[in-house]
């Protein structure tokens, strides 16, 4: 644990006042989705849940990252702890007393979801797919995989564009590009 850094009053306001604005005007975005443009443009897409496991299983260098929320671990009906990790991204350097309000499904030793059921492997040793092992009482992320929506186009999603800039989008995770709202 390092010696804390002191932070001038004025300045830890301004930034946490700078958040704020930022996250309201988020808010807004959101707010201002039209659900039924985006649910015509998925539905028009298409997406059936094939269980390959891609939405349940890390990348070789990273683990699986899905938010999960309070009331879907309660509907998990699992032990907090069991089912939850705080999310990790900005907490690398963090201290143990630091504060997150966005969580994440827990892993197992091999990044993927703790509720991930994989098959046998192939052959190669390549992975068949699997399934959720809670997939009636999947949380919001997991039914809404491969589909994401985007509030700033400026974001590193690879499904924007630049003449999506300043738009609402929805992507699909890996194929088509991004539904405008």
């Amino acid at each position: 644990m390092g010696t804390p850094v002191p932070v001038c009053r004025r300045c830890f306001i301004q930034a946490a006042e700078a958040t704020f604005v930022s996250l309201e005007a988020e808010l807004e975005q959101a707010r201002g989705l039209e659900v039924a443009a985006l649910a015509d443009a998925i539905e028009q897409i298409g997406f059936e849940c094939t269980q390959c496991g891609a939405c349940c299983t890390g990348e070789e260098d990273s683990e699986h990252t899905a938010t999960v929320f309070p009331g879907e671990v309660r509907t998990i009906d699992a032990a907090w702890a069991e089912v939850a990790r705080p999310m990790p991204y900005g907490l690398a350097d963090a201290e143990d007393s630091s504060e997150t309000f966005e969580w994440a499904l827990q892993t197992d030793a091999c990044g993927d979801c703790m509720f991930y059921e994989s098959r046998d492997k192939n052959n190669e040793g390549e992975n068949e797919g699997g399934r959720c092992g809670i997939y009636g009482d999947r949380p919001l992320i997991c039914q809404t995989y491969p589909f994401s929506a985007v509030l700033d186009a400026a974001s590193t999603n690879s499904d924007t564009t630049d003449d999506t800039a300043g738009q609402a989008t929805a992507g699909v995770v890996e194929t088509v590009g991004p539904v405008n709202a």
